[in-house]
């Protein structure tokens, strides 16, 4: 009597950890990474390529060292190639060399550098400060924060208060 082997699923993780970012496992592995800060869509599509990993292939199915790898490959994009114009720091201000930053060190780097712009006074760092719109854009008709003021309706006014006889 022939027993059938039962085919063994590899266990797919619900959780995978990359760049300081928790990612679904059970997603592929280019829409995984868009939800890690600084990756984009073209940047997710290249890093995949890079590592020659299979479009439909999840990323709670990935060893250790793939997990590695992809990471290695989001921080260090020029150690493999990736185009230049895929990054999203082309010129840093101090250091004049092209980075590429993701999650936490790109929040830090966008604060330090907006807070660096209103001390220094430059137009862009004075609208940053009045919380305006910084690139240009129009400001007649948008980018208004904060709900509606009201207007005062025209009614019937309240008579006033009868005022208590002094003793």
């Amino acid at each position: 009597m022939l027993v059938m082997e039962e085919e063994k699923k590899p266990l797919v993780r619900g959780i995978v950890r990359i760049a300081g970012t928790d990612l679904n496992g059970n997603k592929s592995i280019e829409s995984a990474l868009w939800k890690v800060k600084g990756v984009g869509h073209m940047y997710a599509h290249a890093v995949r390529l890079i590592s020659k990993i299979p479009p439909e292939k999840k990323v709670g199915l990935l060893s250790k060292e793939e997990l590695s790898y992809v990471e290695d490959i989001i921080k260090n994009p020029f150690k493999y190639g990736i185009p230049g114009f895929l990054i999203n720091r082309p010129k840093d201000i101090k250091t004049g060399k092209p980075s590429h930053l993701v999650s936490s060190d790109l929040e830090i780097t966008r604060k330090f550098d907006i807070k660096q712009q209103t001390e220094m006074r430059t137009r862009r760092g004075i609208r940053h400060q009045f919380g305006l719109k910084v690139r240009g854009q129009r400001t007649a008709s948008t980018g208004r924060k904060g709900g509606a003021l009201g207007v005062k309706r025209k009614g019937k006014e309240k008579p006033a208060k009868a005022e208590k006889p002094a003793k």
